[in-house]
């Protein structure tokens, strides 16, 4: 999975959930997060994801989507609610959900040059 996701012309939108971990358990954590997002990737409307994490637990994931329906309907994921319910519980200290329209998109890609060098 590439970084930076790729992502159709505008307007798409955009679910940015930032957060805050708590400092344990961390194992359980990287399996489900890593099971959100392959669960994600199989949902209607789903366009990608980028995240994120330093060492002192704070996040950043942004998941994209064609509409704010596919939003709403990944949020009622069976599977989705029980991760939810478990970052209440266990993993988060604190965090914050936005959604907001994607109307520009702007990009940039350093092309690689001779022999597939940069």
């Amino acid at each position: 999975m590439e970084f930076l996701a790729r992502t159709p012309p505008p307007p798409y939108y955009a679910v940015i959930f930032t957060s805050q971990r708590t400092a344990t358990g961390d194992e359980a954590y990287a399996a489900m997060a890593e099971r959100m997002v392959e669960l994600a990737a199989e949902q209607t409307g789903y366009l990608g994801v980028e995240s994120a994490r330093d060492e002192r637990g704070q996040g950043i994931t942004v998941s994209y989507w064609q509409t704010l329906e596919a939003i709403g309907n990944w949020g009622k994921q069976a599977e989705h609610r029980i991760a939810q319910r478990m970052g209440k519980s266990d993993w988060y200290e604190a965090f914050r959900l936005r959604t907001c329209r994607v109307e520009h998109e702007d990009s940039f890609e350093r092309t690689l040059g001779i022999g597939g060098q940069r």
